[in-house]
């Protein structure tokens, strides 16, 4: 007789949710400085919370919100840490999905924990926005919600690119608001074709902190913003270097001082940016003109990083302590010249992300490669340079997407 699959959901979750959420929110509250707005109108609804994402700590956000578990779709990189993960999928199990791929499994752990009852939750950009502004989503969202004919709650957080930029290791005094800001009901969506209700959900989650809504102050503003930038608008592909609200490209020379209203100001000459946004989306349309095939022979950067190869839902096995990095235009090369050299085609890789603030994920054949640099390494320009090789080949070189 075949056995019977043991229930997804468990007692201990709800247990757990209830005593967390009386020490998370109070921290949250004087971390964060944020602003939780509670669901009066959840009910005892099951739900599928999509939001939009700004802080490591918004899993958290949303959980006070909400009463009762909420089952989060959570990337490999946490269940591959060993007795760790395994404490973490004992108290809240998270539903695990693949970075950067199509992960049928987890479609099918989500429709399993819907129809035990269970509120799932998840942010359609799968990444940390590293611009201030929510960035890219998915259309797959819509054909997830359709499956699922659960209520969508929109949870909105505001303020958090202020507080904690994706490329900043420092929380800065603001202010935050996260609450759910629209309901849409199965009996709206299921009227809707996909792209319209892609459409209603992506209105609905977007934000955009290029503004001087408000002042967020740290004495390290700007520091580790280079996780972010490497392109300058004077010299080009460049390398910067940040400390205190400063950060230099290492090329020219010019300082930039990034202020507590967000904003950017040029040390003794005019800075044509005036928010991070600006800087990013110049940077993108810079990758996006570059002709990858100039860097065949001559690498356009060089790095240092720890490698370690991941092995999903176990553990990571470091592999090299102070791997040497080459990035082409069409390959990364691991220590190169010397005789266990790796080198990676990106026409042979499946995918490359970017995990935090700056580790690098390289999905090569069965293999995961995670690269963790110095807290200045830029991971993003691996990425970046991934996609844009891809759409060159693929003969989609108008393409805008760059992998985030």
């Amino acid at each position: 007789m075949e056995q019977k699959r043991k229930k997804w959901m468990k007692f201990r979750h709800r247990v757990v949710r209830n005593i967390a959420a009386v020490f998370v929110h109070p921290y949250c509250r004087w971390k964060y400085g944020v602003k939780i707005k509670k669901f009066a109108d959840q009910g005892d609804r099951q739900y599928l919370i999509l939001m939009n994402h700004q802080t490591v700590f918004d899993q958290f956000f949303t959980g006070i919100a909400f009463h009762g578990p909420v089952y989060y779709i959570a990337t490999e990189d946490i269940f591959s840490n060993g007795w760790v993960s395994s404490l973490i999928r004992y108290l809240v199990a998270p539903i695990p999905i693949k970075k950067q791929t199509m992960d049928v499994s987890a479609i099918l752990n989500c429709l399993r924990v819907a129809k035990e009852g269970g509120t799932i939750a998840l942010a359609p950009e799968g990444n940390r926005t590293y611009s201030g502004k929510t960035e890219y989503m998915s259309p797959a969202i819509a054909q997830l919600v359709k499956k699922l004919g659960l209520p969508v709650a929109l949870f909105r957080i505001e303020g958090g690119y202020g507080v904690q930029p994706r490329w900043s290791d420092v929380l800065r005094r603001g202010r935050m608001h996260a609450y759910v800001s629209h309901v849409i009901e199965p009996e709206e969506y299921k009227e809707l074709s996909n792209d319209a209700l892609f459409e209603l959900i992506r209105e609905g989650l977007y934000v955009n902190e290029a503004a001087p809504d408000a002042s967020f102050y740290h004495k390290k503003n700007a520091e580790y913003l280079e996780r972010c930038i490497y392109v300058c608008p004077f010299c080009g592909l460049s390398e910067f270097e940040s400390h205190s609200d400063l950060i230099t490209c290492k090329t020219c020379g010019r300082q930039v001082r990034y202020l507590p209203t967000k904003e950017f100001t040029g040390l003794g000459f005019d800075f044509p940016f005036r928010f991070v946004n600006d800087w990013y989306e110049y940077q993108k349309e810079f990758i996006n003109n570059l002709d990858t095939k100039l860097y065949i022979d001559t690498p356009l950067y060089r790095d240092c990083a720890r490698l370690s190869e991941v092995i999903i839902n176990q553990r990571k096995i470091m592999l090299r302590k102070d791997a040497s990095i080459a990035l082409y235009g069409d390959r990364i090369v691991i220590d190169e010249g010397r005789e266990d050299e790796l080198c990676m085609h990106f026409s042979d890789l499946s995918a490359v992300s970017v995990l935090g603030r700056n580790k690098l994920n390289i999905y090569h054949g069965e293999h995961v490669y995670q690269f963790k640099g110095s807290k200045r390494f830029n991971a993003l320009k691996y990425v970046n340079i991934y996609f844009r090789y891809k759409n060159i080949v693929k003969g989609d070189s108008n393409v805008k997407f760059l992998g985030l």
